[in-house]
């Protein structure tokens, strides 16, 4: 298991169509709303590194209204 958090960056305009689409997804555990230079936290969980990439740059950055992404993975202390 992988766990990573997500950072996300809306368009304006368009942040409830893409906060459904989020939603939705399967490997996200959990989802932030945060002010800042970011929109959203997602907090990810796949089974590999691999997977969790897939996910990103196939499922969360086509939707529309994500305008950009980063993509932390966790690790222990």
């Amino acid at each position: 298991m992988v766990t990573g958090l997500v950072l996300v960056k809306l368009t304006p305009g368009k942040e409830k169509q893409a906060l459904s689409r989020l939603k939705a997804l399967k490997s996200v555990v959990h989802m932030s709303a945060v002010f800042g230079r970011w929109d959203l936290v997602l907090d990810m969980e796949t089974d590999d590194l691999p997977a969790l990439s897939n996910t990103v740059v196939q499922e969360i950055r086509p939707i529309p209204g994500v305008l950009s992404t980063e993509t932390l993975v966790t690790t222990s202390i």
